[in-house]
């Protein structure tokens, strides 16, 4: 089993807990309730040029701890004030010790769209997002079925989130398009080895349709990353490791943006 496949078992395990505690009738209620969104996570990464999600994370499975002292509001905002266009906030609390509230303050605090980075295995997720403030969900090929994703999609648009489907090679691609994915994200990480190569989104981006928005996510260290993921026509970028890292986020966002 790799390391995804155990954050999926694992985030089983945290809805069926959840559920004794609110069941999906009363979440999907709440859910329901909150005004439509109006698919602002999609929307702020259609703009000319590249867009950043820059990323707010404490661990990684890889890395470990990557921030000991992690001031995820102060992060948020330095990322919004040096120009970010939407942040990613986990959740998920074991290996990448995320919190629901860490992501609830934040999108209470920035007024850019926020994605839940998490590993969505049942529908409760996605109204739990809703309800905490994120305008988008993850939504992951490797560890759902097609009809899964199809059946998400359907739900984030009765809510009004955009769904971030992620693929990590040419199968998946293709089965995000089938699914009808209007964000498609490629992940440069191997799962087997945790190496990253940013050509593997390069590599895989003129398999995906101009109308659908694409995402290349991890391995992005530096502006020559950037430059060759623009020529690439990539859309947009996730970028997580290097900002955390970064002692003045601010500046370095600034530097990988070319300002």
């Amino acid at each position: 089993m790799n390391i995804l496949q155990q954050l999926g078992q694992h985030a089983t395990h945290r809805v069926e807990e959840a559920k004794k505690n609110i069941s999906l009738e009363e979440l999907k209620a709440q859910a329901l309730s909150l005004p439509k969104g109006s698919f602002e996570f999609e929307e702020a990464l259609k703009k000319p040029g590249i867009s950043f999600i820059c990323e707010c994370k404490k661990a990684s499975p890889s890395k470990g701890i990557i921030a000991e002292e992690f001031d995820y509001l102060q992060i948020a905002k330095d990322y919004e004030k040096a120009g970010a266009d939407c942040i990613s906030v986990l959740t998920e609390p074991k290996w990448f010790l995320g919190s629901d509230e860490y992501l609830r303050e934040i999108a209470n605090t920035v007024k850019i769209p926020c994605i839940r980075k998490d590993f969505t295995v049942d529908e409760y997720m996605i109204y739990e997002a809703k309800i905490l403030g994120a305008k988008a969900v993850l939504l992951i090929c490797a560890i759902l079925t097609e009809e899964q994703i199809k059946e998400y999609i359907r739900i984030c648009d009765i809510l009004g989130l955009s769904a971030l489907v992620e693929a990590h090679d040419a199968d998946e691609v293709k089965m995000a398009i089938r699914s009808g994915a209007r964000l498609i994200g490629v992940n440069n990480r191997n799962l087997k080895d945790f190496s990253v190569d940013t050509g593997n989104s390069r590599g895989l981006r003129e398999m995906v349709p101009e109308d659908v928005i694409f995402v290349s996510e991890s391995g992005i260290q530096g502006p020559e990353d950037i430059k060759l993921l623009r020529d690439a026509k990539v859309d947009a970028v996730l970028i997580g490791e290097t900002l955390m890292k970064a002692e003045d986020k601010a500046t370095k966002l600034r530097e990988l943006r070319g300002n």
